[in-house]
């Protein structure tokens, strides 16, 4: 990856929101001593060889790997390790790209990857408490297709699937299927967050439209429909299993779902936002966004934006509570200005400044715990963090930074729940048709 991503969670414009530096303990804050008021939680992204285009020819980086599962399974044990609440899977509908929103043909980054999906259910029995949250297109994916997925998902890893849909901003990703055209995003579209997501606003409805499908399809077989019950010959009580009838702008699905109900109900629905019509599309859709702020001030202004477009779009939060994340890109070393040091080289290595649509922090894991705890107090539930390089900066994550959060009783010392929206504090919701009968 470039580094940079839009509101979409593909690859971002410009990143002219920019990247603040080297930030390390002393231009931060300290957090207040002792406990926090709530749990902070953390996540990761993972992303070929690291977030940054360079990682792949940086000493420890294994590119001759990074499309074999074990790789990947290496990562997430990693991760589990350091007690994270979940990891995400980046993919997209066409090969990476240094630009936002046109493919290139450049040979010098890496190219090429394997279904998110498909690898979380891999990664499924390898592991037992971490949460799985794969990325899929829903422009150009069928909501039936993606629905049975993730729930398959929740299915093998016994309840601890999400679910990042994303639309396609590249208008190049529809000649893959040749059933439509998506609007070609031009430079001027691409100068800010803002001015990127208008032209895409009717893809955004769509893909609320696909996510309620899918939670519908989730559903639609009630809890206890299967009986299977030899002696009695009934595998299954049909008066629990339902049609959804969901008609959309372009789309409907009668149902119901092939999978029966899957252990959270319904899986959780994770989704990047950076402007307004991702906002209301996460106050729609979505039980965790992830924004990003380059600032603690950012952060509260950010949170007031999220908390209108739930109020625009009439969620009833103490019904369905959003949670909140902020992404940052992450260079970590215990060595003062080591950090630094190590992203100029990659900077030099890549022939260019790596800028990012998050905040982008170079420090020690000492100053980033100053920063998250005192980013947290605006209200943030959480952190997703990008590790620059993989595996160093995961590594200094799960053991350096965890330890020193632990050390302010700040993060859990253990698992307490098996299931992601236990991770998080999401109770498991009832099939709507039940209520309705």
């Amino acid at each position: 990856m470039t580094g940079t991503t839009d509101p979409t969670g593909a690859t971002d414009p410009t990143g002219a929101t920019g990247t603040r530096g080297a930030t390390g303990p002393e231009d931060v804050p300290a957090a207040a001593p002792g406990t926090v008021a709530a749990p902070l939680h953390l996540a990761v992204a993972l992303d070929g060889a690291g977030w940054h285009p360079a990682a792949w020819r940086e000493e420890g980086a294994r590119p001759g790997e990074l499309l074999d599962a074990a790789y990947w399974a290496g990562l997430v044990a990693e991760a589990e390790r350091g007690l994270l609440d979940f990891v995400t899977f980046e993919d997209a509908l066409g090969l990476q790209s240094a630009a936002f929103h046109l493919p290139d043909d450049r040979t010098d980054q890496v190219r090429g990857s394997i279904d998110a999906v498909l690898l979380a259910a891999h990664l499924a029995p390898l592991t037992t408490h971490i949460g799985l949250v794969p990325t899929t297109n829903v422009t150009h994916t069928e909501p039936f297709h993606l629905a049975i997925g993730i729930a398959t998902l929740d299915h093998a890893s016994r309840g601890r699937a999400g679910w990042r849909p994303q639309i396609s901003s590249r208008a190049a990703d529809a000649a893959h299927f040749g059933r439509r055209t998506t609007p070609q995003l031009t430079e001027d579209d691409v100068t800010d967050p803002e001015s990127v997501s208008q032209p895409l606003r009717a893809l955004f409805s769509e893909g609320a439209e696909a996510v309620e499908a899918a939670r519908r399809l989730w559903d639609s077989w009630e809890d206890g429909a299967e009986i299977r019950d030899a002696a009695t010959g009934r595998f299954l009580d049909r008066d629990k299993v339902h049609h959804i009838d969901f008609r959309g702008s372009g789309f409907s699905v009668k149902g119901p779902s092939i999978t029966p109900r899957s252990p959270q109900g319904q899986p959780l629905v994770v989704s990047l936002a950076h402007a307004t019509v991702p906002y209301e599309f996460a106050a729609l859709s979505s039980d965790v966004v992830a924004v990003t702020p380059h600032d603690r001030p950012g952060a509260a202004a950010i949170l007031a934006q999220v908390a209108e477009a739930v109020e625009r779009t009439g969620r009833d939060v103490a019904e369905r509570p959003l949670r909140t994340f902020a992404d940052l890109v992450v260079f970590l070393d215990d060595e003062p200005g080591a950090a630094a040091r190590r992203k100029a080289r990659l900077d030099e290595t890549a022939g260019a400044e790596f800028v990012s649509d998050a905040e982008v922090f170079t420090g020690t894991p000492t100053g980033l715990a100053d920063l998250l705890l005192d980013w947290h107090s605006t209200g943030l539930d959480g952190f997703r963090l990008r590790p620059g390089t993989l595996p160093h900066d995961l590594a200094a994550i799960t053991r350096s930074l965890v330890p020193e959060l632990q050390r302010r009783g700040a993060f859990r010392t253990e698992y307490a729940s098996t299931t992601l929206r236990g991770h998080l504090g999401l109770a498991r919701p009832v099939s709507r048709y039940g209520r309705a009968g």
